[in-house]
């Protein structure tokens, strides 16, 4: 989903230890202190020997190889499409998913949607009831040998079903759970492949 780890902080006034995780455009910590940093508090953030380093002199000792890893995921944020492995040429079908602006980002990414529910790269399901995880082995044949279905379902106190229920519908299906993503501020997609004997 995003980068976390435990660490020791040096804030300008002393130091502290906790977890510090990035999601979508913020960097929290969260230890004897709560701190979050978005936009331009993120500016100027740079990796400097084993620390994260931002702007208003916080120090996040993360070790060398993750503080330059956590310092281009910040500074270099990937889109969602290609969180969700959107790429050019893909046969991709969205079915249910309410979101004024995907059409339009996928065909800006070259993987404009298919009506055609074969052979399928990216499948994209909305499944917010037990009825409509039900129908996940319906959509399995549509799949490509290497393709993947996103499960798309409302997140937080809006959530009607959870993710384990999603997992065991697509896993009755003969599906592998491999990956979650922020899908929207209200929606996350859970994403699930063919199994491979």
């Amino acid at each position: 989903m995003g980068k976390d780890a435990t660490t020791r902080a040096i804030f300008p006034d002393g130091p502290d230890e906790g977890r510090l995780q990035f999601e979508g455009d913020k960097l929290l910590f969260r230890g004897a202190r709560r701190a979050v940093w978005t936009g331009e508090a993120l500016k100027g953030l740079r990796a400097e020997g084993e620390d994260l380093v931002l702007a208003d002199g916080a120090r996040f000792a993360l070790g060398a190889k993750a503080a330059t890893s956590w310092a281009q995921a910040i500074l270099n944020p990937k889109s969602r499409l290609d969180k969700l492995g959107v790429k050019p040429g893909m046969r991709v079908a969205v079915l249910g998913v309410e979101d004024a602006d995907l059409a339009q980002e996928l065909a800006d990414k070259g993987a404009a949607p298919v009506n055609a529910l074969s052979d399928l790269d990216l499948l994209f399901y909305a499944a917010d009831s037990a009825a409509e995880l039900a129908r996940i082995g319906e959509l399995v044949p549509a799949l490509a040998e290497r393709g993947a279905l996103w499960v798309v379902s409302r997140k937080g106190k809006a959530a009607t079903v959870k993710d384990v229920e999603v997992m065991a519908a697509a896993k009755s299906f003969g599906l592998v759970d491999n990956k979650v993503v922020g899908f929207s501020p209200t929606l996350k997609a859970l994403r699930f492949t063919l199994r491979r004997n």
